[in-house]
């Protein structure tokens, strides 16, 4: 990898009229900007369909994207819907409400569906065709989940008709018969988006801009995949996971984190080659030039909970597949796995042997780094004197407090600290840390958006441990200026993170 940087923001962050950003117009105009600061990387949360709370890190499927990434505008253009129809409600231009966009944008690419069914050119139905063709492994299992969801109140699986729920192929078959169009409508809402993404990977990179993508470890449980390979997952016979996924107390919480994310049955996912794991990398590589895998130490070893347990306190840690994962990934994809291990938590030395082993970089993250004082300050490795090249630096990630909020919360003896190690007077902290992680020797920076704008905790876009008001945080059109970029890109050029030309 060599030098360069980027900013981590989520496309529903993008500006917009229709209520939550997308992949039209303003993610150019976001490209653009990346391009204008100097910045070679656009990181983002996980693509896929959102289920409960919206969280991306719970998607209803591994593969699928997000229908409400759809650009309405783009959809105009193909002329699959009409000038009249985007008309939307005064959605509020600072935060996602969910409850008023969902509705609205279904039934609008509802009728964009329709009128593909109806009217659409030969040439485009063979793109379409060959789409199908080139997604059947996870396309059809995603369209039959899906319409079967939508057939049940947008019930979990578990909760569905019992022959459905258990997958009986007579029943799938009569139900797919009597629902043919219905999914069709689901393969054709996939076609959309990946059509739209394809376009805005390949606007981003002619611009010199890398995107990084975002694979959690774990799957949710009211998801395709769990539905479809009950096999791979530890789960009872009614279908619900018997221990769950997270992680102990922590920096976020006294109680731990009880995810909820069933837990791999490894042996079994093993026997299979670990097809699962070779099928999604190899999807998400088509999205994406680079991907943040989550919670990396979960290979290594994982938290186990029971399903009981209402809390992630009375857990145990269990091992995790290891480097023979890994071994197949690179036996089918290469042996250069354009990975980021995301490395926080309980770091073991088994956890650090892997990612080593795989000379994959970690990450640190720069607002650690000023409350980690055990045994003296200075002593963190997330402090850039202590940085190593293979290694991705950030000042905070989605899980974190805005800059400007972090830092209205901290005690007299931290922000002292900070400005005397910044040579700061703390009046404009947030590129303080920017420049420090800019100038770090990790290889890649990498800054919220929030940051480099400089807002306070109203933008922080997730709160860990809380399962309401996340996800919803946007930035306006007039935020992005030109003296921002011009600022990003003189710090970038003076630390030596230009992109490299083409």
């Amino acid at each position: 990898m060599h030098r360069t940087s980027g900013i981590l923001l989520h496309p529903t962050s993008l500006p917009g009229p229709y209520g939550i950003g997308d992949l039209g117009h303003s993610a150019r105009r976001f490209v653009d900007f990346l391009a204008a600061a100097g910045q070679g990387l656009w990181q983002m949360l996980p693509l896929g369909p959102t289920g409960y709370g919206e969280s991306p890190y719970q998607c209803t499927s591994a593969f699928a994207g997000n229908p409400l990434l759809i650009s309405p505008e783009l959809l105009l253009e193909r002329g699959w819907l009409d000038p009249e129809e985007l008309d939307p409600p005064d959605f509020s231009s600072d935060q996602v409400d969910f409850h008023a966009v969902i509705p609205w944008k279904r039934a609008l690419i509802a009728r964009a569906v329709h009128a593909f069914q109806e009217h659409a050119s030969e040439s485009d139905r063979g793109d379409y065709l060959l789409f199908r063709r080139a997604h059947a492994d996870w396309l059809d299992d995603f369209a039959l989940y899906h319409a079967l969801k939508v057939h049940h109140g947008h019930r979990p699986w578990t909760e569905w008709r019992a022959d459905l729920a258990r997958r009986e192929p007579e029943a799938l078959a009569r139900w797919s018969k009597a629902h043919a169009r219905e999914l069709d409508a689901q393969r054709l809402i996939q076609y959309f988006f990946y059509t739209q993404w394809s376009g805005l990977r390949a606007y981003a990179n002619s611009r010199g801009v890398r995107l990084i993508g975002d694979m959690p470890i774990f799957v949710a449980h009211d998801s395709s995949e769990v539905w479809t390979h009950r096999e791979w997952f530890q789960l009872d016979e009614a279908g619900h996971p018997t221990v769950i996924a997270g992680v102990p107390p922590d920096y976020f919480s006294a109680t731990g984190q009880r995810w909820g994310n069933p837990l791999y049955d490894w042996p079994k996912v093993a026997a299979d080659g670990y097809s699962f794991w070779v099928q999604r990398l190899r999807r998400v590589l088509e999205l994406v030039d680079l991907v943040r895998i989550d919670h990396f130490r979960g290979f290594a070893g994982y938290w186990e909970i029971p399903a009981t347990e209402e809390t992630a306190v009375n857990g145990r840690w269990m091992p995790g597949p290891g480097m023979a994962l890994f071994d197949a990934l690179r036996a089918t994809l290469g042996e250069g796995l354009p990975l980021i291990a995301e490395d926080l938590g309980v770091i073991t030395e088994d956890v650090e042997a892997l990612r080593d082993g795989l000379e994959l970089p970690g990450m640190a993250i720069l607002q650690f780094g000023f409350e980690d004082t055990e045994g003296g300050f200075g002593r963190s490795s997330f402090l850039p004197h202590n940085h190593r090249s293979s290694l991705a630096v950030y000042t905070g990630t989605h899980d974190n407090n805005t800059l400007l909020g972090w830092w209205a919360l901290r005690d007299p003896t931290t922000r002292h600290n900070a400005m005397l190690y910044l040579n700061s007077d703390g009046s404009e902290i947030h590129w303080d840390f920017i420049r420090s992680a800019l100038g770090s020797v990790a290889a890649l920076a990498l800054f919220p958006m929030q940051d480099v704008l400089g807002l306070g905790a109203e933008a922080c876009m997730n709160r860990p441990g809380t399962s309401e008001g996340n996800w919803l945080w946007r930035y306006r059109e007039d935020m992005l200026t030109d003296d921002a970029a011009e600022r990003l890109r003189v710090l970038s050029r003076i630390y030596g993170r230009l992109p490299y030309p083409g």
